[in-house]
């Protein structure tokens, strides 16, 4: 360095004193900072001549600037990627691209067990149940609106319960008197025997197969001791003096003329029609 030489900006007398060349030319620490030098693309600030510059792609950055656009972590040393202008480290650009979750709404990234579903993106653990916030995994599930609920809090929710055992009816049932049951629920009273899909008879708050009406609640016919229990010809029913009768059964004691429509004259306990009365 000749002692004569001066800086091409400023025309300070530059002997014993350090400068640079800038395209052939002699410049000053001090007018190479504020003419010449590169700016940082993240600071604004000039990178002086003591300090690193890292470039990219006609980019200029001092070394402790060069970091990723998203998370910060210096990239100086560490392999990175740009996207729209920005410096991205290999993780935070995997997560650019990445689908969201619909329940956090942070980014699925590329390996991470996920649930796809109506085309919407669940992290495994964020793809849980409306009711008791349990991630549903591989379990089924059914929906309400948007909501997504595991199979036990759904139907502990919306199914109807059974007026027998309380508990959810998930399948097969019957509505009798307006009430749910479950099929193996709906039973007869005295046999417990199923009586879905079957003819049965009510009597005093119970249901009983046909079975157990006659041989435990049917009345007995006072004429022919058989249980009445209003089917086939057995439809109607005659009482009097406190017992009953088929109706083909109330007849003259006499004459066996059936007496259910007509009048008749008891006699002891048995009863006789108007003409045998009168004999």
């Amino acid at each position: 360095m000749a002692d004569t030489t001066r800086c091409f900006y400023c025309r300070e007398d530059m002997g014993g004193k350090r400068f640079v060349r800038n395209e052939g030319r002699a410049v000053c620490i001090r007018c190479h900072s504020e003419f010449c030098a590169s700016s940082c693309v993240a600071c604004r600030k000039p990178i002086a001549v003591d300090q690193k510059e890292l470039s990219h792609k006609g980019r200029s950055w001092h070394e402790s600037c060069f970091r990723c656009a998203s998370c910060y972590k210096p990239l100086a040393k560490e392999p990175f990627n740009t996207k729209d202008q920005r410096i991205l480290c290999g993780k935070c650009n995997s997560t650019e691209d990445a689908p969201r979750c619909h329940g956090c709404y942070k980014a699925i990234t590329a390996g991470t067990e996920s649930v796809e579903y109506k085309g919407n993106s669940w992290h495994n653990e964020c793809f849980t149940c409306y009711q008791c916030k349990r991630p549903i995994g591989s379990q089924s599930f059914l929906t309400r609106g948007s909501d997504v609920y595991c199979t036990p809090c759904h139907e502990k929710k919306f199914a109807k319960q059974c007026v027998a055992c309380k508990q959810p009816i998930t399948s097969a049932g019957i509505t009798y008197k307006e009430e749910p049951w479950h099929s193996h629920c709906f039973v007869c009273s005295a046999c417990s025997k199923t009586l879905a899909g079957t003819s049965f008879y009510p009597h005093e708050g119970k249901n009983f197969c046909l079975g157990c009406f006659k041989s435990s609640v049917a009345q007995k016919c006072a004429g022919c001791h058989n249980p009445i229990t209003g089917l086939g010809k057995a439809v109607n029913v005659v009482k009097y003096d406190g017992c009953s009768w088929h109706d083909f059964c109330f007849t003259c004691k006499r004459c066996s003329i059936g007496l259910a429509d007509k009048s008749f004259v008891p006699q002891g306990k048995d009863v006789l029609c108007a003409d045998c009365a009168n004999k």
